[in-house]
């Protein structure tokens, strides 16, 4: 086995009669002999049978007699001579040269060569009666064959984790040694001619063994439209690297095993050993074989299979379908109407003018034409960022004084005044997004579900796959476990959006009597949470920030403010929204569609810059920018804070009010952080690191705002307790109950005692005129 050590004379004779070109090789050369061909650089010339034996033949040593050019023989000594080689790329000759000696172990090298030729034969046709193979006295082996299409010296495959080449080829320039260990059908005086088809896939077979380091890939599409062009995250990126590779093929394809990590996949129905590979690492397909509507012997990341699929092939089509999916960054284009000025009609409570002027507009055309709740609107908008935010950014007031941007909003209203809609105008991209989420996760749960049923062998040959993370970021009804586990899968934050925070108050004390209270006040603080029940598989969370947003009737709130839930702050922390609402007729006008895809494409392009934007630290938890503020900032703020703490110490202002305003300091804060997020995403300003003046000024307008609500809110449930007492001490008796809270000089809501009591509010009118006279 091995090299022809000795030139054999009668193998070179007949190689030559095969139109070869031959070399001897050695490992030195004598520097006062020039040969014809050189180890590095073989250039000997083909002979015919007849100049061969004239100028070379073997006179039984280790010496070779050649004529000079007087044609006298000269004997030139080349004792380590290691034997003849065939110059390639001679005739259209070219060598596969496998060199399994850069592998470690022998079962390693058995392993990959049993899996490379068996990838040969599956998809090279009649493999063994086109290529020769022959095996080097190093265990590796060369793959000889002729074709009309050869090059020089390639490298073919390089895999990960080991230095030199396991797969390359020997054509025009090169040489190899000629070895005697023959394993195929052919011999070297049988090589046959092949395709270039098959050459081409002997080499995609062999380029299957190549390691590419992952770089960031952009897949940038043909010249197209310039809108798809100029976005931050292309669509075309945003969607190669949301999705899998194996999901987007799976309709497509099987997976049928692994070969070298890397994933086998068959097209369905087909009946070959399989049709190419995915490889996971870098997230393409490649295929072998023809006859899908995908391109062979080319790479294919999942926004091409996306193309080829859906689009014929169309970039600026993918790109386009795929933007108004959502993906990439949104190209913000301002409707006409966000150039005009605001349309007001009505009178305001709530601060409009804290917002960039195209929110402003959004808002207020949202009330004009569908009849949305302006406070509703914009007290839903700040929740909105405060979620997006979460733990990414903190404001620092001064050293050891910092906040987040967590907010409690609890929107009151009875029913029907149209609270879910109008929040749901401002929190629905967010939610499509979360929705998306969630999609994706039940798809992957099902998947790793399924490889967990698999065997062992089965798992051996098929994608490694891991319990899937939850992406999800907004809940409206979840346990505190569920909640804690899913903030640990999504540490930036969890938003609790419902359209009635009764049933989260209620349910503060149905798992376990006296914990559920103070679980939520440690996360209004953001303080860590330590859960410690049975049924939980992981208690604690160091960061956590859970923004809640939802809807309250008056009459149910009532039933909350109790002296406990004032005493530890709770209610405090509950900014309120009261709004004097009314019901509007029907309006014909259409809202401008072109502002509701502005807004939507504003929030999910704030919302994916700045989940791109966070940082992480080695064990996971979010690093935060921290914002400061500036000496304009620290004045304006010194200024509200001595302001809020002289109405502390007033005996002017009620004891319900001094009792949220210790709050109010903090909130004052975090008004300003997301104030200040809100400019500095959407306004050419300078919105920086830094929080000035201005932005205090908007936050303290937004606490005067938050400190009415309440107070309104507070005048509202007196009345209502006020009139739920007489109802109960005169037994139903509209004129009594009139007459006593008159007498008292009670303010009466005519609304709630008309409802309580089952009448009309005609009615109690005329019963209040009659007993005020």
């Amino acid at each position: 086995m091995g090299v022809l050590k000795k030139p054999d004379y009668g193998v070179c004779l007949k190689l030559l009669k095969n139109n070869f070109a031959l070399v001897a090789i050695g490992s030195e050369k004598r520097a006062n002999y020039k040969w014809e061909g050189t180890l590095k650089n073989p250039n000997l010339k083909p002979l015919s049978e007849a100049e061969f034996k004239k100028r070379y033949y073997y006179d039984g040593s280790y010496n070779f007699t050649k004529k000079d050019k007087n044609g006298n023989d000269i004997v030139v000594n080349f004792p380590k001579t290691e034997g003849v080689g065939i110059i390639t790329g001679y005739d259209n000759l070219e060598v596969i040269d496998v060199d399994t000696k850069i592998l470690s172990t022998l079962k390693e090298k058995q392993d990959f060569w049993n899996e490379y030729l068996e990838l040969l034969e599956n998809h090279v046709e009649d493999f063994h009666n086109k290529v020769a193979i022959y095996e080097t006295v190093s265990g590796g082996y060369h793959l000889l064959y002729k074709c009309s299409e050869i090059e020089p010296n390639k490298d073919l495959a390089s895999p990960k984790g080991v230095e030199g080449q396991l797969i390359e080829t020997r054509g025009i320039g090169g040489y190899v040694f000629i070895y005697d260990k023959q394993i195929s059908n052919l011999s070297y005086f049988t090589i046959k001619e092949i395709s270039t088809d098959d050459r081409n896939m002997i080499f995609e077979c062999s380029k299957f063994y190549h390691f590419i380091e992952d770089k960031k890939e952009s897949t940038t599409p043909k010249k197209t439209n310039t809108e798809f062009e100029e976005q931050d995250i292309k669509t075309w990126d945003d969607y190669r690297l949301k999705n899998n590779i194996l999901d987007v093929i799976s309709d497509d394809f099987d997976e049928v095993g692994v070969l070298s990590g890397k994933v086998k996949i068959l097209r369905k129905g087909a009946k070959s050993a399989h049709s190419g590979y995915v490889d996971t690492t870098l997230n393409k397909m490649y295929l072998f074989s023809t006859g899908t509507i995908y391109p062979h012997q080319t790479p294919l990341n999942p926004f091409d299979v996306y193309r080829i699929k859906y689009c014929n092939g169309d970039y600026g089509k993918a790109a386009s379908q795929l933007y108004k999916d959502g993906y990439g960054s949104r190209i913000i284009i301002k409707p006409i109407l966000l150039e005009s000025e605001i349309k007001q009609d009505a009178k305001i409570d709530f601060p409009l003018d804290i917002f960039p002027k195209d929110f402003q507009i959004y808002i207020t055309e949202n009330n004009r034409v569908l009849g949305h709740s302006i406070d509703y609107m914009a007290n839903s908008l700040l929740w909105v960022m405060s979620t997006i935010i979460g733990n990414s950014e903190v404001i620092m007031a001064k050293n050891g004084y910092v906040q987040s941007a967590s907010l409690w909003l609890a929107l009151v209203g009875a029913a029907g005044v149209g609270k879910t809609p109008s929040i749901s105008a401002i929190t629905r991209p967010l939610e499509k997004l979360n929705g998306k989420e969630i999609k994706k996760y039940i798809k992957d749960l099902a998947k790793f579900q399924d490889y967990t049923k698999k065997s062992k062998e089965e798992k051996e040959t098929s994608e490694t796959l891991r319990d899937p993370l939850k992406a999800q970021f907004l809940v409206n009804d979840i346990t505190q476990e569920a909640l804690i586990e899913l903030h640990q899968m999504n540490p930036n934050s969890i938003g609790v959006l419902k359209d009635e925070l009764a049933g989260w108050i209620k349910d503060m004390n149905k798992y376990r009597a006296g914990s559920d209270k103070e679980f939520w006040l440690s996360t209004w603080s953001s303080t860590p949470i330590y859960l410690n029940r049975k049924t939980a598989a992981s208690s604690y969370v160091e960061k956590p920030f859970i923004p809640i947003l939802g809807g309250i009737q008056p009459s149910i709130f009532t039933e909350f403010s109790t002296d406990e839930n004032k005493d530890n702050g709770f209610l405090d922390r509950l900014l309120l929204c009261f709004p004097q609402e009314k019901i509007n007729h029907y309006i014909e006008e259409e809202i401008d569609l072109q502002l509701l895809q502005w807004y939507e494409d504003v929030i999910v392009n704030i919302y994916n810059s700045q989940k791109k934007q966070c940082k992480f630290d080695d064990s996971g938890e979010i690093m935060p920018l921290v914002i400061k503020l500036s000496d304009s900032g620290r004045s304006e703020f010194k200024n509200i804070y001595n302001e809020i703490t002289d109405k502390q110490n007033s005996d002017s202002i009620n004891e319900y009010t001094k009792s949220m305003l210790p709050k109010q300091k903090n909130y004052v804060l975090r008004f300003s952080l997301i104030l200040n997020f809100i400019w500095r995403q959407t306004s050419d300003e300078n919105y920086s690191k830094e929080i000035g003046s201005d932005i205090l000024l908007k936050s303290k307008k937004l606490s005067d705002y938050f400190i009415k609500m309440s107070n309104k809110v507070k005048i509202d449930s007196d009345e209502v307790l006020n009139i739920k007492k007489s109802i109960k001490s005169f037994d139903g008796d509209i004129d009594l109950i009139i007459k006593n809270l008159i007498k008292e000089n009670k303010s009466i809501n005519q609304s709630q005692l008309a409802n309580d009591l089952g009448v009309t509010r005609q009615t109690i009118a005329r019963k209040i005129k009659k007993w005020k006279r």
